[in-house]
Order: C-alpha cells, then structure tokens, then sequence
C-alpha cells in the first residue's frame, strides 16, 4: 500500500493520533491533549501525517504566524516518527511536505525547537537544511502544567 500524505485539521482527528504522540510525550493523557489542542487550533495549528494503511507512521504539528524578525514563517511542532519506522524516509517526506506548505503560505523560513539533549533530530534537521540561529530560552514557572 502506498504512503498517504494528510493535513489533520480538527481536534478530533488529532486526538485519533494519540498514540503516535506518545511516542514523543509518552505519559500525555488524553484530556490534557484535547485541552492543549482545544488552545493551539485556533491558532493555526495543524498537523500533517503520514498513514499506511490507516496507521499513522509519523506527523508534526505546524503553525503560521508573524514576527518582526523573520516576517511570516511556519513553525513545525511535535514532529515525531513511530521508532519502528524511522530511518525509512518518513521524516523527509514531512519536512519536504511542510516547506511546500511554507511556499503556498508566502513564508520567509520554517522554524522548530528541537530539545537540546536530542542529538539524532539536530542531524535530521541538519541534513534537511536547517542550521541552528539561536537560542530558545525557557524560563519554567510550574513544571506540573508541563508535558516533559
């Protein structure tokens, strides 16, 4: 069966991947998904997922906004690739997916975070042409309201 590219809009076929999200944040609870998502759909985000016969190989979670820096640009969030399939080409066919997203949209650059301990995804993203511009700082006032 081929691959099936497809943008999830809504918090119910969001939530429906769940458990692909738990491969990045593995004690996420539902209700704490659906409250995060209910906050973040309003404001552009979406995710793109990769299927295969119905299961979900991997997604990210993207947005569109401004700044002042860099005027309109796509953030990817959550990218996450299911372990067992990861090195296949799955990540490539996302990040290939959302810089075409970023063209249609009129972006000047595709931004993400990547955690600093999480040395494999800095030479994915190396290698899909990204380059570190700075740093994000994180300043944590209740690590309970946190994810990880």
């Amino acid at each position: 069966m081929a691959l099936q590219i497809k943008e999830l809009t809504t918090i119910e076929e969001m939530v429906a991947q769940i458990n692909t999200i738990r491969f990045l944040y593995p004690n996420i609870s539902l209700e704490k998904y659906q409250s995060f998502l209910s906050e973040m759909v309003p404001h552009n985000y979406i995710q793109i997922a990769i299927f295969e016969d119905e299961i979900c190989l991997g997604l990210t979670g993207c947005w569109s906004a401004t700044k002042l820096w860099t005027g309109k640009y796509l953030e990817i969030d959550n990218f996450v690739v299911n372990p067992d399939r990861r090195s296949k080409g799955i990540g490539k066919l996302l990040t290939d997916y959302i810089e075409k997203k970023a063209i249609e949209l009129n972006c000047s650059s595709i931004v993400l975070d990547a955690f600093t301990g999480n040395f494999g995804a800095h030479r994915f993203y190396y290698n899909q042409g990204y380059a570190p511009k700075g740093f994000h700082f994180v300043k944590i006032l209740d690590e309970k309201k946190m994810t990880v």
